[in-house]
C-alpha cells in the first residue's frame, strides 16, 4: 500500500471533509484515472467512522461525446438519479477529486458549447445546499501523468506529486497539527481586514485597473468554515486565502489574467475582463474566449462576481514556483477573483439577498509581483492591503 497516498488521503478525509462517525460520504471522482485516490479516501472515510461511502466517477471522453455530438437540450440536462443522489448528501459528507488527466481534451470544440455545459438542475441543488451549509465537503487534487505532462512537458508524476505533497503539509512531523496552525493564521488575517471594514478594494496591475465594491454585511472569511449543525471542515486542499463576496452591482474597470485557466476541458490564456456597473461586458483572450463567454451565458448571476479573495507570497503553492494548470492550486498560489456564485459563509448570520447568485462558479488568478491592492474606507482613503504579494495589515 501507498504510504504517502495514505497519509493524503487521511487528510482529505480528517481535516478537508471531516467525516464524522455515523454519516455517509459521497467521493465524487472527476475522471476515473482517479480511482486509487478513490480507493485511499474510501478507506480513510470508513476508519473515521464513516457508515456508508458512495463512489461516482466522470469520464472526460463520455463528456467529451456529449458536447460534440449530443443535442443541445443535453448540455444542461440533469437525469434524475443524479438529483436523487445529490439531494441524499445533505448533512452527509462529500469528497470531490480534481486534477484533469487530460487538460486540453476538448481543446478542438466549439467554445461556447463547452462553456455552456452543465447540468443546471445539479448546480441549483449544490448551491442551496452549499447556501443551506447541509454538506461538510472538499475538493482535493488526484496526481496523474497526464496533469504532470502539462505542467512539467513531461509525465514527471513523482515531482508532480511531490509538489502536491509540500502544497498539503505532508512533509511535516505532524500534518493535521501543521494544518490547524495554518488556518489559524490565515483566520488572524481575515480579522484584520474586518476591523478594518472597506468600502471597496482597488486592483492596479498590468492590464488592471478595477474598483470593486464590498457589502456592509460581508465578512473577510477562511477556511475551516461550519455547516449548520456546527461541523468544521476544508473546503479547498490546499488553502491559502482568506476571501469575501462582494457587492454584484459595484465593479468598474478592467481586469487581466495572470496564469493561465484550466477550464472544463480548455485552456484559457491572456483573459481580459472589462465590467460596468458590476457586469462583464467586454472579455477578450489570446486563447479560450468563447468558453469564457459560454459560461457567462449560463445565468443573468454568471456575469456578476462572486468572490475576492487574498493570497500572498508566503503561500506554500506559491513557494513552489509552478504553475499547476489546476484551479485548485493556482487560485492558492495568489490573488484570485471569481465570476458567479456568491459564497455564502461570507454573509453567515446574515440574510444575504445581496449576494450574488447563479449556477456558475470560475475563480481565475490576478495576483503576481506588479499588482497592488488597496482596501478603499468610507472615508475616501485607501489603506495598501498586498505589495509585492506581500501582506500590508499588522494581524
Amino acid at each position: 500500500m501507498d504510504e504517502r497516498l495514505e497519509r493524503y488521503a487521511e487528510l482529505c478525509v480528517r481535516v478537508g471533509s471531516n467525516v464524522q462517525p455515523g454519516q455517509e460520504v459521497f467521493v465524487q471522482a472527476l475522471a476515473v484515472e482517479h480511482a486509487p485516490l478513490v480507493r485511499a479516501l474510501t478507506r480513510q472515510a470508513y476508519r473515521a467512522g464513516a457508515s456508508y461511502v458512495h463512489v461516482f466517477y466522470l469520464d472526460g471522453h463520455v463528456r467529451r461525446a456529449m458536447i460534440e455530438l449530443g443535442p443541445d437540450e443535453a448540455l444542461t440536462y440533469t437525469p434524475e438519479w443524479r438529483k436523487v443522489a445529490t439531494e441524499a448528501a445533505a448533512g452527509q459528507a462529500v469528497i470531490s477529486t480534481t486534477g484533469d488527466p487530460e487538460p486540453e481534451l476538448l481543446a478542438d470544440l466549439d467554445g461556447e458549447r463547452v462553456g455552456r455545459a452543465r447540468m443546471l438542475e445539479l448546480s441549483e441543488i449544490v448551491r442551496r445546499q452549499m447556501q443551506e451549509r447541509t454538506v461538510n465537503w472538499t475538493i482535493v487534487a488526484s496526481p496523474g501523468p497526464g496533469w504532470a505532462e502539462q505542467v512539467f512537458g513531461e509525465p514527471d508524476l513523482e515531482r508532480l506529486w511531490e509538489n502536491v505533497a509540500f502544497c498539503m503539509r505532508l512533509d511535516e512531523p505532524d500534518p493535521v497539527a501543521a494544518w490547524r496552525e495554518h488556518l489559524a493564521e490565515l483566520q488572524r488575517r481575515a480579522s484584520s481586514l474586518n476591523e478594518l471594514r472597506p468600502d471597496a478594494l482597488v486592483y492596479r496591475g498590468p492590464g488592471t485597473n478595477l474598483t470593486v465594491g464590498l457589502l456592509r454585511d460581508a465578512l473577510w472569511v477562511s477556511d475551516p468554515v461550519r455547516t449548520s449543525a456546527g461541523i468544521e471542515y476544508v473546503a479547498n486542499m490546499p488553502t491559502e486565502e482568506i476571501f469575501t463576496t462582494p457587492d454584484r452591482n459595484r465593479a468598474d474597470g478592467t481586469l487581466r489574467s495572470t496564469k493561465p485557466l484550466a477550464l472544463r476541458g480548455q485552456i484559457v490564456r491572456g483573459l481580459q475582463l472589462t465590467l460596468d456597473g458590476g457586469r462583464i461586458v467586454g472579455v477578450e483572450a489570446d486563447q479560450g474566449a468563447d468558453v469564457i463567454r459560454g459560461e457567462l451565458a449560463t445565468d443573468e448571476g454568471a456575469v456578476r462576481l462572486g468572490e475576492l479573495a487574498l493570497v500572498t507570497k508566503d503561500s506554500r503553492v506559491g513557494r513552489t514556483g509552478v504553475t499547476f494548470c489546476n484551479t485548485l492550486f493556482d487560485e492558492n498560489a495568489t490573488a484570485h477573483i471569481a465570476y458567479g456564485m456568491g459564497i455564502p459563509e461570507a454573509l453567515e448570520g446574515v440574510a444575504g439577498e445581496e449576494m450574488n447568485v447563479s449556477a456558475v462558479h470560475t475563480d481565475f488568478m490576478v495576483g503576481g509581483p506588479e499588482l497592488e491592492i488597496d482596501a478603499l474606507l468610507t472615508d475616501g482613503s485607501a489603506v495598501p492591503l498586498i505589495r509585492d504579494e506581500s501582506w500590508q495589515l499588522s494581524d
